[in-house]
């Protein structure tokens, strides 16, 4: 009996021939290069789909000297991870790269020998690194010696260092605030994200600043670190709410950390929005899942992803190196007003 033998793959030529083409310019228009005319790229596309011609990834690399793989390293699972991977994977398949996912304890005692480990194993085109590694010299140091070619998402330090990619998070922070002060709230508190996260600052001095401008005191006891976690957000609530004079307002520094706070006010048995406003930060999916809805910030997080896999795909650093000035992109945010936030009641 005679065995099944997989179909023959389709060959470039193939597809160059069909397209009346040469098999350069099907190369070109494989990789994304921009220096192939609109009806040509599209009748290549056509004769692509046509043939179902798979591109191997192996030998594009060795044909170009590239891996067509591009590491996202992060620090925990969460919304922002999901939605950053989706725009960052949506953009990859469209230029037929891969993006490996990779999470980090940047915690962990033993991360130097494990970014050896990985680096020595692959070869990457670049990274995208999310916060709070965008900061994290360790990693940093090591990607350097590498040589492999970093993109920063909202980095604090050293920003003409390499690729930066963010909002205004301070602009932004003082805009949540103005909005409790504008309802009429005096007494707010505020929690943090992770220490080590870039944002983290920024959004903290918003807040800051914004209170002194409308010369509100800052409470030491209704300021509190949560690390941008939702257990640690329902401690630092706990603490704010049991305080013998409680906030009208809390403003978390992620959505996730407000949802801890509305969880922990309902414990309580607090009315929202009416005895306690809340805002968060971040407009991830739970914002608009939980009531009262959450006001928050919301930021193009599938965008910033999109350009970020963007530089490392057109631009090409590793064989080319960054241009100058070195690419910094603030992309715009928007306050999202909802149903948990409202004037204090009167007391």
């Amino acid at each position: 009996m005679a065995k099944n033998t997989p179909p023959p793959s389709v060959t470039i030529n193939e597809v160059a021939d069909l397209a009346k083409v040469s098999p350069k310019t099907v190369s070109r228009v494989i990789n994304n290069e921009p220096r192939v005319r609109g009806a040509t790229r599209t009748r290549i596309l056509r004769a692509i789909e046509e043939l179902n011609y798979k591109p191997n990834l192996n030998a594009r690399g060795l044909a170009s000297n590239r891996s067509f793989l591009i590491g996202l390293f992060c620090d925990r699972p969460g919304d922002y991870l999901s939605e950053f991977q989706a725009g960052a994977v949506e953009r990859c398949r469209e230029a037929s790269v891969h993006l490996m996912v990779e999470p980090w304890d940047v915690r962990s005692p033993n991360i130097e020998k494990q970014i050896d480990t990985l680096l020595g194993q692959l070869r990457l085109e670049g990274v995208i690194l999310l916060p709070p590694l965008s900061d994290h010299r360790v990693m940093l140091g090591k990607l350097q010696e590498a040589a492999i070619p970093v993109v920063r998402i909202a980095p604090q330090e050293n920003l003409s260092a390499s690729p930066s990619i963010g909002i205004d998070d301070y602009a932004a922070s003082r805009e949540v605030t103005a909005h409790f002060i504008k309802l009429g709230h005096r007494r707010i508190g505020f929690i943090l994200g992770h220490p080590g996260h870039g944002a983290t600052e920024q959004r903290y001095l918003g807040f800051v600043d914004e209170m002194r401008a409308h010369q509100i005191p800052l409470v030491p006891e209704l300021v509190q670190t949560g690390n941008f976690v939702f257990a640690d957000g329902l401690i630092c609530a706990e603490r704010m709410l049991r305080a013998a004079s409680p906030p009208t307002a809390i403003f978390a520094s992620n959505d996730d950390m407000a949802a801890a706070v509305i969880s922990m006010a309902r414990k309580v048995g607090l009315d929202l929005p009416s005895q306690l406003s809340v805002a968060g930060f971040d407009d991830a999916p739970l914002a608009a899942m939980i009531w009262p809805e959450l006001t928050t910030v919301r930021q193009p997080v599938a965008d910033m992803a999109r350009r970020a896999a963007d530089l490392i795909i057109q631009l090409e650093p590793r064989r080319k190196g960054w241009p100058e000035p070195m690419p910094r992109h603030l992309f715009d945010h928007e306050l999202i007003i909802r149903n948990s936030t409202a004037r204090p009641a009167r007391r």
